[in-house]
């Protein structure tokens, strides 16, 4: 193993590995440090993202919505499978070998393109040296020209519910356990909550969601939020609103939390509480004194709209620096900065990053809410579509929810998108590109969709913004 790169990147997950493989694609010398260290003892590429948490929830959501689909929904197909049996350790094992089968893809990735994966926990060092302790425990320094800093982050921990890892836990120990708990609560109505909530709740658990603030997912177009939010009542998720935990304790099998809401002061009693109240910078033991990187109140590592630091030839880019913590906003960070350092060309275009939540029926977004809109005083006009409407939608039993779209009425131009119902994660791609191309109303109006299929909705919502709408009542 070579002392001296062109590239080192400390840190292997959604934005660290991404630019890593960019630099050596780009003929550049480049080491990638990561100390992923799963529950097993075994090192592992891939960070936050693929080891504990889009990739294994994405495969508890798909295992645990089938399981739900076949016991509640198959006999309206006609197909009738007698008693639904859940064998909770198989789907557990299957998310695992997904799991190690995509991070071993990592390791393979970074090999073809030339990067050299480094297990270890990687410290900059003033002068772009980085200093690496092996799992062993003995440490090495490597020197390069440029140093991309892609830490991540870690879950916030609150002193009123104290971490335990078997009755209060974070998101990556609710993945993995190994019965299903017949109270389960959740602080945290989020992505994260919403999602881990779904997942137990199919599974039979009765699942209470805390959330401290007055209104649900205020982050989402609102009108989206109201709809989603009816839909989870349906399904027997508890949401409270405006319920601030002030103290959880274990007593015996049990958790003991007390919250506070308008009413007063109230108990609730689970036997699991998840704490899933967003994700901090990690920069633990990240820097030495000297390196010139600064950091922000929060904790972010203060970047400049290309993602360069303070400090000469040094990078940050995903969860340790500002904006969404996102898996693809981190990855395109990543591939732009390997571009730059090379003397390419690199740009991530903040405004068009979409954002999705897998519950069932998912939630996808991008672009400006209507409430944004509205705030910024610029004339706009809202078209809607309901899957309702869409046979494709009835013919997959998944008719729920809507495709909305926020447009300018000066220019036409597309604001925002926002979907609620079956695939919106998927559907909403086309809104992406569209607003990439900064596109019209009238240029997805006149783009032939194919009958039947669930984009119709973003098609006929398209339409609907000029009261032109074909398969439903414009209004």
């Amino acid at each position: 193993m070579s002392d001296s790169y062109d590239v080192i990147v400390i840190g292997a997950g959604p934005a660290g590995y991404p630019a890593a493989i960019r630099a050596g694609q780009n003929k550049l010398t480049v080491a990638c440090v990561d100390e992923w260290k799963n529950t097993d003892g075994t090192y592992a590429f891939g960070g936050t993202c693929l080891n504990a948490g889009c990739i294994p929830s994405k495969a508890l959501l798909e295992s645990t919505e089938l399981y739900h689909r076949a016991k509640h929904e198959f006999a309206q197909h006609g197909i009738k499978i007698g008693d639904i049996k859940l064998d909770l350790a198989q789907m557990q094992k299957r998310r695992a070998t997904i799991v190690k089968t995509m991070t071993n893809g990592i390791a393979s990735l970074l090999k073809a393109a030339g990067a050299v994966g480094i297990q270890g926990h990687g410290r900059l060092l003033p002068d772009n040296n980085v200093q690496v302790t092996a799992p062993d425990g003995s440490q090495k320094i490597l020197q390069a020209k440029h140093v991309v800093l892609a830490s991540g982050s870690t879950p916030i921990r609150l002193a009123a519910a104290p971490h335990d890892g078997k009755f209060i836990v974070d998101s990556w120990n609710a993945l993995e356990f190994d019965a299903v708990p017949r109270r389960l609560g959740v602080i945290g109505a989020g992505v994260i909550g919403l999602e881990l909530g779904s997942v137990w709740s199919r599974l039979g658990s009765e699942v209470t969601i805390l959330e401290a603030l007055p209104d649900l997912l205020p982050m989402v177009d609102q009108t989206i939020a109201r709809e989603a939010q009816r839909h989870f009542k349906k399904q027997g998720l508890e949401i409270k609103l405006g319920a601030k935990v002030t103290r959880a304790a274990v007593s015996g099998t049990a958790v003991d939390v007390v919250y506070s809401n308008a009413q007063g002061e109230h108990a609730l009693q689970v036997d699991k509480l998840i704490v899933a109240v967003g994700r901090r910078p990690f920069t633990q033991d990240l820097l030495a004194e000297g390196t010139g990187v600064e950091l922000d109140a929060r904790g972010f590592i203060q970047v400049d709209e290309h993602c360069r630091t303070a400090a000469a030839n040094v990078w940050a880019v995903g969860d340790v620096v500002r904006g969404p913590m996102l898996a693809h906003k981190g990855k395109e960070e990543g591939i732009m900065v390997a571009d730059l350092i090379a003397g390419r060309y690199g740009e991530v275009n903040y405004k068009v990053i979409p954002s999705v939540i897998y519950t069932a029926p998912e939630i996808a977004w991008v672009g400006l809410t209507e409430e944004q809109v509205k705030a910024s005083g610029r004339p706009y006009k809202v078209g809607s579509f309901p899957f309702a409407a869409s046979g494709r939608a009835r013919a997959m039993e998944a008719a729920q929810g809507m495709a909305k779209l926020v447009a300018a009425t000066d220019d036409d131009e597309i604001l925002g998108v926002h979907i609620v119902g079956p695939l919106a994660g998927e559907l909403i791609a086309e809104a992406v590109l569209a607003m990439e191309y900064s596109a019209s109303t009238e240029d997805l109006q006149r783009t032939i969709h194919a009958h039947p299929t669930l984009s119709e909705a973003v098609h006929e919502a398209a339409l609907s913004a000029d009261k032109r709408a074909i398969d439903a009542i414009n209004r």
